[in-house]
């Protein structure tokens, strides 16, 4: 691929579900790739034209037809990052990347970095975005456009309802440590020490899954804020994004979207609107989220005109699979000389996954937990032609790293947190994805492992 300003484009009408054509891409290569859906579109992107690698010391570039460039990470890696990908690629069209949630360390501290990359940035090879009614598709000629073309019509024959088997697996692993955990965060809080930290457990899938059914499954069952399915970099996962780390667009108005406070979904509406009714009495919830509501609002404030930072929405209810949380959404308008990657930054890691203020929740969190958290509460991210930054909040996500593959899910913990209670949201959490693991090789004779047919199709414009 020659780095130019964007990729030749081919537009088809598509009648069919994006989700699971999407996902059938996924499904039909060993590639590295990116599913990454938002506001009624999925975009599927695959290959590495150009990577961008963080890690704590340096940012590393290298890619097809380039010359490798490594500079020091310095005080503001994001920014390094963004520099490398605007001037050593002619300003190419749309890339796509991870931030694991160890980078916080960069700008904050309260821990270490750790000795693996944290963050990757990838100019794809090619990609495909699919809305209910068309398709268009980009790669860098002709006949990579036919062949893409190929794929896409070959994808949505065999895209179809994942099996109706499932993967079982033990919501209770590690939950007398938790306890004990929050306990622990709980006292440093009455102490003084921070305000509120989010505190997380693991729990591991036993079996081989199938991801792309599973994110099939998933998304079946959930209205996230982003959804996204992505293999590279090591990492492999399946997300159902209940809310953006933040989106930056390309006029420079910037968007976060907090959600703190959460109840269960149940499915009887009678209860639901009980526990939605809870949500808006509960003190520990109503403060946990009016704080977070306040750092955010102070996050932009040092990246936006202060008078354009404002608060559109205040703990409303959004309903999330599983569960329910308390909602708001603020926005703010970037300053002459700040950018995407500055608002990023300020906002990274997101408050309702890490805690207040920011460096002691940081350490809080290392003390607490048993391993580092990766991917897991960092961000998928979605970088336009145009200039628009859309980061989704890893949540709520199956991750994959080497021959382990797990769940992982915390509750925000304050002063007033029960141990008890806390573990049971992150019960709550985890029955958002736990519900959907598709196993790799469906169990046979049940009348459930024929994939249901998707009706698609597919014609030139």
């Amino acid at each position: 691929m020659t780095h130019r300003e964007s990729f030749p484009e081919r537009k088809l009408t598509f009648t069919g579900d994006p989700v699971a054509v999407a996902a059938a891409l996924s499904a039909s290569t060993d590639a590295p790739h990116l599913l990454y859906e938002q506001g009624g579109s999925v975009t599927w992107s695959e290959g590495e034209s150009v990577v961008i690698e963080v890690d704590e010391t340096s940012v590393r570039l290298h890619g097809t037809d380039l010359e490798t460039t490594e500079l020091p990470a310095g005080a503001h890696p994001l920014a390094t990052a963004g520099e490398l990908l605007r001037t050593r690629t002619d300003g190419v069209g749309s890339a796509h990347g991870w931030i694991s949630f160890e980078l916080a360390h960069a700008y904050h501290g309260g821990g270490t970095t750790g000795d693996r990359a944290l963050a990757r940035f990838v100019v794809p090879e090619r990609e495909i975005e699919l809305t209910p009614t068309a398709a268009v598709l980009r790669a860098d000629g002709p006949d990579a456009l036919d062949a893409l073309e190929r794929r896409l019509h070959t994808a949505a024959a065999s895209a179809g309802e994942p099996a109706a088997a499932r993967v079982a697996v033990d919501l209770e692993e590690r939950a007398d440590r938790y306890r004990t955990a929050v306990a622990d965060v709980v006292r440093a809080i009455r102490a003084g020490e921070l305000d509120k930290a989010i505190v997380s457990r693991t729990v591991s899938v036993p079996d081989d899954i199938d991801l792309p059914a599973t994110y099939v499954a998933g998304r079946r069952s959930h209205l996230p804020a982003r959804s996204f399915l992505l293999r590279h970099g090591g990492w492999e996962a399946a997300g159902f994004s209940p809310e953006i780390v933040a989106r930056i667009d390309a006029d420079g108005l910037v968007t976060a979207q907090p959600l703190a406070g959460t109840r269960a979904l149940t499915g009887d509406s009678d209860a639901d609107a009980a526990r939605r009714a809870e949500l808006h009495r509960d003190a520990k919830e109503v403060y946990e989220h009016a704080v977070s509501v306040r750092l955010v609002q102070e996050e932009l404030n040092t990246v936006c005109l202060p008078e354009s930072v404002r608060t559109e929405e205040f703990m409303a209810v959004e309903e999330r699979g599983s569960v329910q949380h308390l909602a708001s959404r603020l926005r703010g308008r970037l300053t002459p000389g700040h950018d995407r990657w500055d608002a990023l930054a300020a906002l990274f890691p997101a408050v309702t996954a890490s805690g207040i203020p920011k460096g002691p929740a940081l350490a809080a969190i290392s003390r607490a937990e048993e391993q580092e958290r990766g991917l897991y509460s960092g961000a998928v991210v979605r970088l336009e032609a145009d200039g628009t930054l859309d980061a989704a909040l890893v949540l709520r996500t199956v991750l994959r790293r080497g021959d382990r593959t797990w769940l992982r899910a915390g509750a925000g913990i304050v002063a007033g947190s029960n141990p008890e209670r806390e573990l049971e949201e992150t019960r709550e959490k985890l029955r958002a994805v736990s519900g959907h693991l598709v196993p790799s090789t469906p169990v046979t004779g049940a009348g459930d492992s024929i994939p249901a047919p998707v009706t698609t199709s597919v014609t030139a414009t």
